[in-house]
């Protein structure tokens, strides 16, 4: 099926990262705070038989193909599978939208950013308070935009449409590698970095994800 050329009304200003933080007064943290240090204290996951195999056949895949695969091949056939095996799926009325524009005005700004992946309170396509993005982009098949700013962006938007100020969780990914970022308030902090074809750094990554499950259905929930 042919996509629908995208307008100028499909996406808002490609601010960069750099221009976030000046605007908003924002303030990048790579040091760990304590909801990091929290958020990356986890074990090995304990994957039963099933999700062993598919944690096998995707590393496996990755680790061959990562380096050639577009934007969509990335998302379908490597980070769709990982967020599976990191339990981010939908339940008890909160539901993961893929590829959804949100926009806000955000302290007299329109701002509006397509959201890769977001788990957020809603129903059928209607979404409402978010918890959780990710934004990705494939640096070597021609990158739309710059992802730490599309991400902070996602999170300044959701910091308006929830109903109370809670810490909004995130992972940026380029090709291999995973960030992790939690933004509280005007703070935003910043993981090390994961390789996904690295064994021990992709089985971090999910139980990093299963752990923020807890964290949202015990903390997050409004």
């Amino acid at each position: 099926m042919a996509r629908r050329k995208k307008t100028d009304e499909d996406e808002g200003k490609n601010w960069s990262e750099a221009e976030l933080v000046l605007q908003f007064n924002l303030k990048r943290i790579t040091k760990h705070t304590p909801l990091m240090r929290e958020w990356l204290d986890v074990d090995f996951p304990q994957l039963d038989a099933l999700e062993e195999q598919l944690f096998d056949r995707k590393l496996n895949e990755a680790s061959d193909k990562i380096a050639g695969w577009s934007e969509e091949d990335l998302k379908m056939k490597f980070i769709a599978f990982i967020l599976e095996l990191g339990h981010l799926k939908d339940e008890n009325g909160i539901i993961g939208f893929f590829d959804k524009l949100i926009w806000a005005t955000v302290e007299g700004i329109q701002l509006k950013v397509k959201s890769d992946f977001m788990l957020a309170k809603g129903y059928l396509d209607l979404h409402q308070n978010p918890y959780f993005h990710f934004q990705e982009y494939k640096p070597h098949k021609k990158p739309s935009g710059d992802s730490m700013a599309q991400l902070i962006e996602a999170f300044l938007i959701g910091q308006v449409k929830n109903e109370k100020p809670i810490p909004l969780y995130g992972v940026e990914i380029v090709g291999e590698t995973w960030r992790f970022i939690i933004m509280d308030g005007k703070e935003y902090c910043i993981s090390e970095s994961f390789s996904s074809i690295k064994k021990d750094d992709l089985l971090k990554i999910i139980a990093i994800l299963r752990k923020f499950k807890h964290i949202l259905f015990t903390r997050l929930i409004l």
